[in-house]
């Protein structure tokens, strides 16, 4: 699954990213609205991590997504 698909379906994946990182507060989904980048940035702003850290944390939440289906 790319990317593209999360942002097209963003409504449909929150809950999904919600059970994951249940720090984020309920208006941080909305304002990621299916943006890669700023979700990266959310995790790296609530969570304290690298950069990098939080691109792995996006990318291992994104496979885990697409075995579920």
């Amino acid at each position: 699954m790319n990317w593209d698909r999360i942002a097209g379906n963003w409504k449909r994946f929150r809950g999904k990213a919600r059970q994951r990182w249940g720090n984020f507060v309920a208006d941080e989904f909305d304002i990621v609205s299916g943006s890669r980048d700023e979700l990266i940035g959310r995790i790296q702003a609530r969570y304290g991590v690298a950069h990098d850290a939080a691109e792995r944390r996006v990318d291992n939440w994104l496979e885990s997504v697409a075995n579920d289906r």
